[in-house]
């Protein structure tokens, strides 16, 4: 019975029951007219390591129910197959800088903010949304949500401004109706700096290897100021981390290459983490393209930094790229991604997702979802056994300051057309 307290809610039941076994100990002894403070007979001793035992179990069980619950967020290939879907619809109609997730229950979750921290809840899929919610005013968006799929509480960054800036937190506990700012504590990167939030990709939590439960999302550091545009090269990209679901964070070491900033982090079948960043700042102008690099630590460092050839920073006819969407899709064992940005060789349009079907080693598949202007985008995944389930969601700025909500299958996106990067898979196996 206690442990299925805990494993019901495995933080908070954790501390409950060590208190009422050591409330149970302490009465014990009082009974037998002993002093509770000293615990020298064999009696006393047996009953204390019965509790240690206890709570061993009890551990284990919390341990168990993690690895169980991280597998309840992955399923079947199946769900995103079936007969092709897409649709858009229109959603905020002011301000900038989208995002989008979805919560434990399926509840789509589309964010944006450069004035207040707005957010629009969807219960049925994405099909209807509710009315605007005010996270937070004044505000800039911090990134997107983080989902703490341990707990079910979602968190929201905020920045008084554009950054640098003062930074909030909030919190949810109720699927995203309301918010409650929190204190927490983001300790500084090697070189000492305390990261920005301002403009990245959602945050995950990790689901595979000892770092299963982490939260981790993409941040940056301004370097010298953001203005004048001569200060770019002094900017980086980095991420945060949580072990302690949004109270304490670590930086991460910074990413390779200097004038990066926003970004995204995707969480491979096998544990390894995945980063993919803007470039603010480029020497090299047109063809601009995206950075990456690999985390083997649970996002404490990263390396393999290299240029992806294949996918563009925004268009062609600039040198300071543009914010995109990344996500993975939730399915066992595959490492499904798809990355969000324009494709065109001048001006922000042509908003478009490519796939790669081997987690990220290529890029095969792209295809057009929206041809008018398009700016920054977001993406997200539907959950397994929720009515979200098999659709993949794209936040995006439309003109300016429209944005839209666009959803789809994998079967839509088989349809697209190959960028030459990889072999195509002719129809994704079903397990």
């Amino acid at each position: 019975m206690i442990c299925a307290n805990v494993v019901a809610g495995p933080q908070r039941a954790f501390l409950a029951v060590l208190l009422a076994l050591l409330l149970g100990l302490k009465r014990t002894c009082q009974q037998r007219g002993e002093d509770s403070d000293s615990l020298v007979n064999m009696n006393q001793r047996q009953l204390l390591l019965t509790t240690a035992l206890m709570l061993m179990a009890c551990l284990a069980s919390v341990q168990a129910y993690a690895v169980d619950e991280s597998r309840k967020q992955e399923g079947p290939i199946g769900a995103f197959l079936g007969k092709p879907r897409m649709e858009a619809q229109p959603l905020f109609k002011a301000i900038r800088h989208p995002n989008i997730v979805v919560s434990l229950k399926g509840t789509v979750l589309a964010t944006l903010g450069d004035k207040k921290l707005l957010a629009r809840r969807s219960v049925d899929g994405g099909k209807t949304w509710g009315e605007e919610i005010i996270v937070a005013e004044p505000a800039f968006q911090g990134g997107g949500l983080t989902v703490d799929e341990t707990t079910g509480d979602i968190l929201a960054f905020a920045e008084d401004r554009h950054p640098p800036a003062p930074l909030s937190v909030y919190r949810s506990q109720d699927d995203g109706k309301t918010w409650q700012k929190i204190e927490v504590t983001i300790h500084p990167d090697t070189r000492g700096n305390v990261p920005s939030m301002h403009m990245n990709e959602h945050g995950i939590t990790l689901r595979h290897g000892k770092h299963a439960g982490r939260l981790i999302r993409a941040a940056r550091h301004y370097g010298e100021a953001n203005y004048p545009k001569k200060h770019w090269p002094t900017h980086y990209t980095t991420a945060i981390y949580s072990d302690d679901h949004g109270k304490t964070w670590k930086t991460s070491n910074p990413f390779s290459e200097m004038g990066t900033g926003e970004a995204g982090v995707a969480e491979l079948s096998d544990g390894r983490l995945y980063y993919n960043s803007r470039s603010h700042w480029n020497a090299k102008k047109p063809p601009l393209r995206r950075r990456e690099a690999w985390s083997a630590d649970g996002g404490e460092t990263w390396t393999g930094w290299r240029i992806v050839d294949v996918l563009p920073d925004g268009p062609q006819d600039t040198n300071y790229g543009c914010f995109a969407g990344l996500v993975r899709l939730p399915i066992a064992d595959r490492d499904i991604l798809l990355y969000s940005n324009c494709d065109s060789t001048a001006g922000r349009k042509h908003g478009t997702v490519w796939v790669s079907f081997d987690g990220a080693k290529t890029w095969p598949l792209k295809r057009l979802v929206w041809k008018d202007p398009f700016q920054y985008s977001s993406l997200s995944v539907g959950r397994p056994g929720t009515a979200s389930a098999g659709w993949i969601y794209m936040h995006f700025e439309g003109r300016l300051p429209q944005t839209r909500v666009a959803r789809f299958n994998l079967s839509w996106l088989m349809a697209g057309e190959p960028t030459g990067d990889g072999e195509v898979p002719a129809k994704p196996a079903t397990d």
